[in-house]
Parts: C-alpha cells; sequence; structure tokens
C-alpha cells in the first residue's frame, strides 16, 4: 500500500533501525517506544490482519519475535518482556499492516498489566467452547 508507513519502511522509503531482518519479515525499533528497547516485528508483504499472515510469514515472524525477546533480556538487562498484536480497530490496532510489539518490561514499571475479568461460570464456558470448537 503506497500509504502504509511499514510499506515504505520495508521499501526503504522511510528511515528505520533495523534489529533484524529475515526474507518475509523485518524488526525495528519502534519511534514511539511505549519503553527502551520496544521493537516492531512486521511481514514485508502488506497484510491487514493476523489472519491474512502466510504459514511461512508467521513461523518467521515467531522465530525473529523469540531471537527479539532473547535480546531484549540479555541486551537491555529488563526483567522481561511482552509480546503483543492487535487485529482491528477494537482491539487497539493503529497502522493497518500486521505488526507484534516486542516490549522490554522492567520491574515496577508504568505499563499496565492485562487486567483480569470476573470468573467465568461454568455454563459460559462451556457454550464458548462449543462455538469456539465449530471453527477450529
Amino acid at each position: 500500500m503506497e500509504n502504509c508507513i511499514f510499506c515504505k519502511i520495508v521499501k526503504g522509503e522511510m528511515p528505520a533501525f533495523k534489529v533484524v531482518e529475515g526474507p518475509h519479515s523485518i524488526a525495528f525499533l519502534d519511534i514511539f517506544p511505549v519503553s527502551k528497547g520496544h521493537v516492531l516485528v512486521i511481514p514485508k508483504r502488506h497484510v491487514k490482519q493476523l489472519l491474512e499472515l502466510s504459514e511461512e510469514e508467521l513461523l518467521e515472524i515467531g522465530k525473529i519475535a523469540q531471537k527479539i525477546g532473547k535480546a531484549v533480556l540479555a541486551g537491555l538487562n529488563c526483567d522481561g518482556f511482552s509480546l503483543v498484536q492487535r487485529n482491528g480497530v477494537a482491539a487497539g490496532q493503529i497502522v493497518p499492516h500486521v505488526h507484534f510489539h516486542v516490549v522490554p518490561r522492567f520491574k515496577g514499571d508504568s505499563l499496565s498489566v492485562w487486567p483480569s475479568g470476573p470468573k467465568a461460570e461454568q455454563g459460559e464456558l462451556e457454550s464458548v467452547l462449543l462455538a469456539l470448537k465449530k471453527f477450529v
């Protein structure tokens, strides 16, 4: 897509601090990091959401995300990292090009933790399970 910022990075039309690059994907530092060392891992092909990735692309992105995770733990001496991927505006996706965030985490950082909802009732869990199993 011609107006996609991530596609422009892939084409070399916009600068990026590249960390790792593979045949199908690229990882670079986020210019609006939520913590020091925040890295984005994206497919080179313009793909809006996770479900549009090929198995090969997803496998490579997963391997690169794992490498980045190891690198932030060792290189930045952080206490952990979050791997975040959002699909669609309702999930908080801002750039319509699939991307994975590798976010270094430090003890006591101000980043929020995933909130826990109320405990689900067994009947609700059973009906959700049946609904999902139809499509898996």
